[in-house]
């Protein structure tokens, strides 16, 4: 029995008329870049694809003219701050065809860049809106800082312009503080930089050494090659480090879920770096500050202990003069009297001293016999003479 066929052609031929009657006109498409390839002669040529999740449901072939592709990448970049590539999930107008050589192809017409961005803020808003219903959002901000960090983990690439910025300005501060840094390398953009940064913490725990902080650094980038914090699990492990951890991603524009669960985040490791130093440089002031208080304190307790033994010296000296004024007064009054008591003073008046041969003064004529030698003394000299008779008077 001969069967009934029909040929290839007839068949590519038949699906070429359906396909092109179901979508004759252009169309705009969702799908993910799994792989894009720009040639020489100026043609790109991209797989699409779909993931529901559990694998890829559908894949196909796409082509963007080079006519319109250089027009078309070259905004797409100027609108999103990053280039097609791989990964990218991306609202494109295809015009579907099917030829009968080569297949079902689909020829990009144009690709609109403001959905990029947008799926971008939608899939950021989601793993934000997770984050805070789990209570992980405010997690970082509980923790207690190093009031003087000096052991830092650094997270970043080795060959990062952001982080030998973060190195240098950290190490060559102008007050000389001195910090101790380790970095634990990481992929800090792209599809695996989650898995990777989250690598690198666990090696900061699995180390053995207790650190201060965690400074995270990128150092900035196109928009979509940041996509990577917002990732949900990355943002979950900061969110739970025991360690305080610092973002330096160096976006000026965007906060990513990272940022925000962090203990603190900075837009450049510049900054960061500023941060830790200032640390230290208002500690440093407030020493300063406790010293030239103290100093000062110090200089005033001084100035009134020395007007205190100055009021003393004064009051001493004071009292003292007094003293001696009155010693003085006394001297003066004994001296009166001195004066006063000295014979010469009586004899001045008219009065003569009778002393014996031994010097005694005679106060009485018992005693006294004819031809004792008498001195009699009067105010300007003496006589010597003898005593031819003694007499009492009996009138007593």
């Amino acid at each position: 029995m001969e069967k009934d066929f029909i040929t290839l052609f007839d068949l590519q031929s038949g699906l070429k008329e359906g396909i092109e009657r179901l979508f004759p006109s252009k169309i705009w498409l969702r799908a993910e870049i799994s792989a894009i390839k720009a040639r020489v002669g100026g043609h790109c040529y991209m797989e699409l694809s779909q993931n529901d999740g559990n694998g890829i449901v559908a894949k196909a072939q796409a082509v963007v003219w080079s006519s319109r592709y250089r027009f078309i990448a070259p905004y797409f970049e100027s609108v999103t701050g990053s280039p097609l590539r791989e990964g990218m999930l991306v609202l494109i107008q295809v015009q579907v065809s099917f030829s009968q050589i080569y297949g079902l192809s689909l020829v990009v017409c144009d690709i609109d860049p403001d959905f990029s961005v947008g799926e971008l803020e939608r899939r950021r808003r989601l793993t934000l809106e997770r984050l805070v219903k789990e209570g992980l959002a405010d997690m970082q901000k509980g923790l207690v800082p190093a009031r003087l960090p000096y052991r830092i983990a650094v997270v970043s690439a080795p060959d990062a312009a952001g982080y030998r910025d973060f190195m240098r300005h950290l190490h060559e501060n102008e007050y000389g503080f001195v910090f101790r840094t380790d970095l634990f390398p990481a992929l800090m953009q792209g599809a695996d930089s989650p898995g990777s940064v989250i690598a690198a913490l666990d090696s900061v725990m699995e180390s053995g050494l207790e650190y201060d902080a965690v400074a995270i650094l990128r150092g900035g980038g196109a928009r979509l090659d940041l996509i990577c914090y917002d990732d949900y699990d990355l943002a979950a492990h900061v969110a739970q480090f025991p360690v305080p951890v610092f973002t330096a991603i160096g976006h000026d524009q965007d906060t990513h879920a990272v940022d925000i669960v962090a203990y603190m985040s900075v837009k450049t490791p510049t900054a960061l770096a500023d941060v830790f130093v200032s640390l230290y440089a208002d500690e440093d002031a407030a020493l300063q500050s406790y010293g030239d208080r103290l100093r000062l304190a110090a200089s005033g307790r001084l100035y009134q202990e020395e007007n205190r033994l100055l009021g003393l010296l004064h009051g001493l000296s004071a009292a003292f003069s007094g003293k001696i004024m009155a010693m003085e007064n006394h001297l003066s009054i004994l001296e009166t009297r001195m004066r006063a008591s000295d014979p010469r003073s009586i004899l001045k008046k008219g009065y003569v001293l009778a002393v014996d041969c031994s010097g005694t003064v005679i106060r009485s004529v018992a005693g006294m016999k004819p031809g004792d030698s008498v001195t009699l003394m009067v105010s300007d000299g003496k006589m010597d003479c003898k005593v031819d008779s003694v007499s009492a008077d009996n009138g007593q």
